[in-house]
Formats: C-alpha cells, sequence, structure tokens
C-alpha cells in the first residue's frame, strides 16, 4: 500500500539519499524510515509531496527499481 502525503505531515523525519545517489544530485531520491512506514520523496523538492509505503511495499519496490 502507498499514500501521497504532504511533506508537512511527517516534519520530524531524518531523511538520507543512497550512496549510490550521482553527485550531480539530479536523479536522487531520498527516504525516511519508521516502525510502520518508508517514506520516499524527491531530494530536489523537498517540500514536495511524499510517498509512505509499507515496509513490505518498499521491499517489493527497491529490486525493481534497481533494475533501472
Amino acid at each position: 500500500m502507498t499514500r501521497n502525503i504532504p511533506a508537512r505531515d511527517f516534519p520530524e523525519l531524518d531523511w538520507f539519499k543512497s550512496s549510490y545517489s550521482s553527485s550531480e544530485g539530479d536523479s536522487c531520491v531520498e527516504i525516511a524510515t519508521t516502525p510502520d512506514t518508508v517514506h520516499v520523496r524527491d531530494s530536489k523538492n523537498t517540500a514536495g509531496p511524499q510517498l509512505a509505503l509499507t515496509p513490505r511495499a518498499w521491499a517489493d519496490f527497491v529490486p525493481y527499481a534497481s533494475k533501472g
């Protein structure tokens, strides 16, 4: 399950970028985790919308995304 939620709903999240992100920062996402949710946002638009995924949805998404 995924939800598109406003960034203001989770201001306390600790965001980080993957070490695989490009140094130009033009194609990066950031993630933050809570016990029940993995949050994903565009690193170029940190105040914009973010996705909130269940851990299971995140686990399903990562192998798909890593294929390019």
